[in-house]
């Protein structure tokens, strides 16, 4: 994956969405930034950018994605990736379900997906060194060339879905605790049920991920 370093930027996600529309690069392809003055957060809200956190954004082909994913549940697979990646490296973070990154009861960090003609285009933003009021930062002292080099070393691994599900799930009651949205509705995960394509069912409707 080739991967194009920035100082400053309104948004890796938004950044490298425009260069795919423009045909300017290809997958597999990624974007760094040091700085992000727009960052993109869920539900179309901002994600604060402190200088020194990650801001990263990666488009793949989605002919090549694991054949198993659900595009739907594609923030899942590859935030649990990153998580993973951490983890090796003693981080003690977890994934929200379904694309918050957490230590303990703070968000540090989330993944946001995209599909931009024919490609998925992921964004991470991270606190590593930095972090808003209300927030934490990761609680292992790394460089981001040493998380990049593993977790894009696991994305081009490309296990399937239901590997890196069955991990997952065992998790998914650190969950159970916090609340997430559905367009404009609150659904509290304590009522919810996980299923093996990574949805969630909640009164009777099943939700998937995909944002």
């Amino acid at each position: 994956m080739k991967i194009r370093y920035l100082e400053s930027v309104d948004s890796t996600q938004l950044y490298l969405k425009k260069l795919i529309l423009d045909k300017r690069v290809t997958p597999p392809y990624s974007v760094v930034a040091n700085f992000q003055t727009a960052g993109v957060g869920s539900r179309e809200n901002s994600w604060i950018g402190m200088e020194g956190n990650l801001f990263f954004s990666f488009a793949l082909s989605l002919d090549t994605l694991p054949k198993d994913l659900k595009l739907e549940s594609a923030s899942i697979y590859y935030a649990y990736l990153l998580q993973e990646s951490l983890s090796e490296l003693n981080s003690k973070v977890w994934l929200k379900w379904p694309n918050d990154f957490y230590l303990d009861d703070k968000k540090i960090g989330g993944m946001i997906t995209n599909v931009v003609n024919g490609v998925l285009v992921c964004g991470v933003g991270l606190n590593m060194h930095n972090n808003p009021q209300n927030f934490a930062k990761l609680d292992i002292d790394i460089s981001k060339d040493k998380i990049l080099k593993r977790y894009i070393d696991k994305i081009d691994k490309n296990t399937q879905w239901k590997q890196v599900f069955s991990k997952y799930k065992l998790e998914f009651y650190k969950s159970k605790e916090f609340s997430t949205h559905n367009k404009s509705s609150k659904i509290l995960l304590k009522d919810a049920t996980l299923e093996d394509d990574g949805s969630i069912t909640s009164d009777g409707e099943r939700i998937y991920s995909l944002r």
